[in-house]
Parts: C-alpha cells; sequence; structure tokens
C-alpha cells in the first residue's frame, strides 16, 4: 500500500523558531512567518471575540475580566509582571507567551520582506492563533494524541539537516537565540501533535471526484499562468560558513563555491560536483532538492532562478548558511505537473506503535533489522515479509515507483538526502515507523494518466485547505474563550 497523504512538509518546523542563524530550510506552503502548519493563516481563524465576553460553553475558569478590557487597547499601562491575557476553555494565554509569538512573527516577517500590519491588528492575530493552537491542542489531549520523545527527536534532528547544522550546533545558536533547549523541543511536540491531529480529523473528509479533477484541470488550462504556481526543481551545493568564520575563511570558503560553480559551468556532471563539494545532505542524491512549488523553497532561491533557463547555473549567492551553487533542472508552471520528474523506487518496514509496542521500542527494533541487513545477517525483502504492518509486506515492503510527493513528508524527506542502496535510519510518521530502502532513482516523462493523477493531487490539496479552514472555525467556534487583560508588546 502506498504511503499518500497531502504534503506538509517537516520542514515547516524549522520556521517555529527561526532566526538569523536558522532560517535557510526549505519553507512549506501554507501561512508564512508564525510556523504554523498549512491553512493557520489569518483566514482559518474566527474573528476575534470582544474582550470581556465570552465563547463556547459555560463558564468554567476563573473569575470575570474588566469589561472595558480590549485586547488593541493602545493605553494601557505596562505591566511589571506576567499576567493572563484570555482564558481558553480552562487554561490561560499569559502575556509572555503573546510577546514571545509576536517577537517571532515579527522577526520572521522582517526576514521575507513582508510588512507587519498595524501594530494592534497584529497583536490580535498573535492572540487568535494562540487561542486557536490551545483549542486545538486541548482536543487532540481529549482524544489521546501522544508525541513520544522519539518522535521529537526526529524533529529536531529534521530542523537540524533542514538548516545545514548538527544538532548540538542548532542548540547552542538557539540558546545564544534566548530560546532553551526544553521550551524549542516542546514547541516541536506541540507543533507534531497539531499534525497529527490535522490529519486525523481533516483527511477524512475530503474526496476528490472525476469530475473535479476534469474542472481542475480546465481552471488551470483556462487562466494565465501564475508565477507563483511554479514548480522548480533545483541542484543544489551548499558550502556552510561557520557563525563566526573571519573574513580568511570566508573567503576560502567562497573560492571553494566558485570552484564548484565553475566545475559545472564548465560542463561537468551537477552531481557529481555536489556529492564532492557540498555540505548539504542531498549531496548524495545529486544534489537535487526535488520538484517542489516555488513557495517551499527559500525566497532567495526562487529569485536566484526566476530568470534563468532548465539548465542553467547560478551562484555563489550568500545567506546566513553560507554560499550556495544552483542548476535550475526542472520547471513546471500551473501546479498540473508536466514534463520530466525524478522517480524512486523504494521499499519499507513499518512497525506500527501501540499498546504492546512503544515509538521507542519500535526505533529500537528497527535499528537492530538495518544492522542485521548491512552486517549480512538478514534480507531487507525478507524482514519486510515478516515483520512489517504494512500492505507492502507480501512484495518485501516493495513501494514501486514514485513521484515526488507521493509519500508522506517525513519519508519524502529521509529519500531526498538517501543514496542507491542506502537504508535510512527509524523514521516516524502518522502512519508509525519506517525503516526505508531506496532501491534506485530514474527521470521519467510523465504520461497523461500520471499528470491526471498529479492533478487530483492538487484538487485535493485545495480542498484540504478548504476542510482545515472550516475545521480550525468549528474547533474555536466550540471552545469557551474569555479575555483578561490586553497584552503587552
Amino acid at each position: 500500500m502506498k504511503i499518500r497523504a497531502h504534503v506538509l512538509p517537516l520542514a515547516c518546523l524549522a520556521t517555529l523558531m527561526a532566526s538569523g542563524a536558522l532560517a535557510q530550510g526549505l519553507r512549506p506552503s501554507g501561512s508564512p512567518g508564525l510556523g504554523l502548519p498549512r491553512g493557520a493563516g489569518a483566514d482559518a481563524i474566527a474573528p476575534a471575540t470582544p474582550a470581556g465576553s465570552s465563547s463556547g460553553s459555560p463558564r468554567g475558569a476563573a473569575g470575570a475580566s474588566p469589561s472595558g478590557a480590549s485586547l488593541s487597547s493602545p493605553s494601557a499601562s505596562p505591566q511589571q509582571a506576567d499576567y493572563i491575557v484570555a482564558i481558553v476553555n480552562s487554561e490561560p494565554i499569559l502575556n509572555s507567551e503573546v510577546r514571545i509569538r509576536a517577537e517571532r512573527a515579527a522577526q520572521q516577517a522582517a526576514q521575507a520582506g513582508n510588512p507587519l500590519p498595524p501594530r494592534n491588528v497584529f497583536v490580535r492575530q498573535v492572540v487568535e492563533r494562540l487561542i486557536n493552537e490551545k483549542a486545538q491542542l486541548q482536543q487532540a489531549k481529549d482524544t489521546g494524541i501522544k508525541v513520544d520523545d522519539a518522535a521529537v527527536d526526529q524533529a529536531e534532528q529534521s530542523v537540524a539537516r533542514q538548516n545545514g547544522v548538527e544538532v548540538a550546533e542548532m542548540r547552542r545558536r538557539l540558546a545564544a537565540d534566548g530560546i532553551p533547549q526544553a521550551r524549542f523541543r516542546e514547541d516541536l511536540r506541540s507543533q507534531l501533535t497539531l499534525l497529527r491531529l490535522r490529519d486525523r480529523e481533516v483527511e477524512g473528509r475530503v474526496k476528490v471526484s472525476d469530475l473535479e479533477v476534469d474542472q481542475y484541470i480546465r481552471d488551470q488550462r483556462g487562466k494565465p499562468a501564475d508565477p507563483t504556481s511554479v514548480d522548480i526543481n533545483l541542484g543544489h551545493v551548499l558550502v556552510i560558513v561557520p557563525e563566526n568564520a573571519t573574513p580568511s575563511e570566508i573567503a576560502t570558503l567562497q573560492a571553494k563555491a566558485q570552484r564548484a560553480a565553475d566545475r559545472v559551468r564548465a560542463g561537468e556532471d551537477f552531481g557529481k560536483v555536489a556529492a564532492e563539494m557540498s555540505d548539504a545532505a542531498e549531496r548524495t542524491s545529486g544534489g537535487q532538492l526535488g520538484l517542489r512549488s516555488s513557495d517551499r523553497y527559500p525566497q532567495l532561491f526562487v529569485d536566484a532562478v526566476k530568470n534563468e533557463a532548465v539548465g542553467g547555473i547560478v551562484g555563489p549567492i550568500r545567506s546566513p548558511a553560507g554560499f550556495h551553487v544552483l542548476k535550475l533542472i526542472e520547471r513546471n508552471q500551473g501546479g498540473i505537473g508536466t514534463g520530466v520528474v525524478t522517480q524512486t523506487h523504494a521499499r519499507h518496514i513499518l512497525l506500527r506503535a501501540g499498546p504492546q509496542l512503544t515509538e521507542a521500542a519500535a526505533i529500537a527494533r528497527l535499528q537492530d533489522y538495518k544492522r542485521r541487513v548491512q552486517s549480512g545477517q538478514a534480507d531487507f525483502q525478507s524482514l519486510a515479509r515478516e515483520y512489517s504492518s504494512d500492505g507492502s509486506a507480501k512484495d518485501g515492503g516493495d513501494l514501486g515507483w514514485a513521484n515526488p510527493g507521493q509519500f508522506v513528508p517525513e519519508f519524502e524527506e529521509a529519500l531526498d538526502g538517501m543514496a542507491p542502496g542506502d537504508i535510512s535510519q527509524p523514521v516516524v510518521s502518522r502512519f508509525g515507523v519506517h525503516l526505508i530502502q531506496l532501491v534506485e532513482r530514474r527521470q521519467h516523462t510523465l504520461t497523461q494518466r500520471e499528470q491526471r493523477d498529479l492533478a487530483r493531487s492538487a484538487a485535493r490539496e485545495k480542498k484540504l485547505d478548504e476542510a482545515f479552514v472550516t475545521w480550525a472555525q468549528e474547533t474555536r467556534g466550540r471552545a469557551y474563550v474569555e479575555f483578561r487583560e490586553p497584552p503587552q508588546w
């Protein structure tokens, strides 16, 4: 059975605590800047309830708020101590939470070059997002959704990889920015919990008929090309520049990046150069980042290649991470996905966590399977037939040829960093824990049927966005919300 889901990359977690030192990860689709999953932007939340009023179930929290309080009141006197801004069911939102989230959002907006709305509007949006998150996290807790430490460990490693640093270095940089490791990990846990809740609550609502696919294709063909809907595949060479590098060290690293650019411009194979010179994880897969919508790439990359022809080389260009050399491998306009794509052929072993098998135990078991395969004591396909909980077990875990975006984000990310023959570390997804072996890759020209399948996926993405907005509004509407003191930021 294929492991299909709408694409919401774990890279979105990289934006959760992004700073100047940690802002190079691939960007997700969905709302920018607040580290929220797809659809969690301003249009996904109900209008703010007037201060001093409540919504949802009868009062079950602490006493009344001042009748005239306003969340956006510019004349409120500064508060010396932390205090409650709002109550969501029985859980408070503190002014410190609003301040931290507002500062984070403002910083990310500045990095992206996005203007902020008026201060009072911006702060109200931040409070509303916190209200939504708390209401959704409470629902997740009530329905038994839990994220254990093993999944958080994987998320932390993923964020580090997206930013081209080791976990220890990422923690050091976060600490330097005033972000404790414990808080960062709890934020990751919360975001993973929300993703699992939304997958469960929203996925089942969305079905796409053949008529809707036909209509989607007609709509795409009937409208002018939208530059924001471009899908691109980039080759990437990264030469990392350490945070405290001296001017001499920077010049040496820039010269290395220039040599890589010169070699590929002279006709050398990009994948070979990436394997030899890149510090990025995807160097083992020819340096390819994969075909994805342009809003899932750093804006720096999108701007750099927007006027390039397919096959063009750009760089070195500088970011806080280091120097980048880019090759525009593929560009598809309109969101239907035409032309040539890089397909992967993989197999996997899936263990589902439950009362008899924790995620940590599943990870340990799969690590043992990997050791046995690599030492020649066992065969991957035989282990998959015997132990995998997936429908592909009867085929030795074989998943066949897959197009980009066909698997859940965690699975896709693992594949992106692998070379043929590699076996991954255990990968946690909403389906369970996977051990993945990449068999081979190929360039493939999409057939009409495959293009139609991609159109169906795109139409489903659109419906998922709409379903998420509806679900988020329903969750917000059921929550009891009482506003207390206006936030100070």
